[in-house]
């Protein structure tokens, strides 16, 4: 029985936590899919120094002085338009019952207001009209 146990130990003896930096680092690499080992902290064949190349990097921006001239103003419309479809389309429209709630949420707090600053403007006209007789 207690060979069962030293060998269940064992076994969780490889899942448990690394002690040591080094073993947490060799982990950590062993983990890591192979897409990312060449970045930068990986073994890849980068030098401290040396100058990454764009080959892993793709594309590089272009610079803004290298556009062709201004858009047209038609396009720039078209795009806008494109841009606010797209937008509109994202939005999570309110049934015509949370409608009708929030409308009248609304025109409820929009009335209470109204009331409140008219009864404002009554006791304030009083009051001047009091002092100033």
């Amino acid at each position: 029985m207690s060979e069962d146990r030293e060998q269940g130990r064992e076994g969780r003896n490889e899942d448990a936590r690394p002690s040591g930096a080094a073993a947490r680092r060799e982990r950590r690499s062993s983990a890591r899919p192979a897409s990312r080992k060449g970045r930068a902290g990986g073994s890849g064949s980068t030098k401290p120094g040396s100058a990454r190349t764009t080959e892993s990097k793709g594309r590089p921006t272009p610079a803004r002085s290298g556009r062709q001239g201004r858009v047209s103003p038609v396009r720039r419309v078209g795009r806008f338009l494109r841009e606010v479809v797209a937008e509109l389309r994202k939005v999570i429209w309110p049934t015509r019952k949370e409608l009708v709630t929030y409308t009248l949420v609304v025109l409820v707090f929009v009335s209470a207001m109204v009331a409140f600053v008219a009864g404002l403007d009554v006791l304030f006209a009083k009051g001047v009209l009091w002092l100033f007789g």
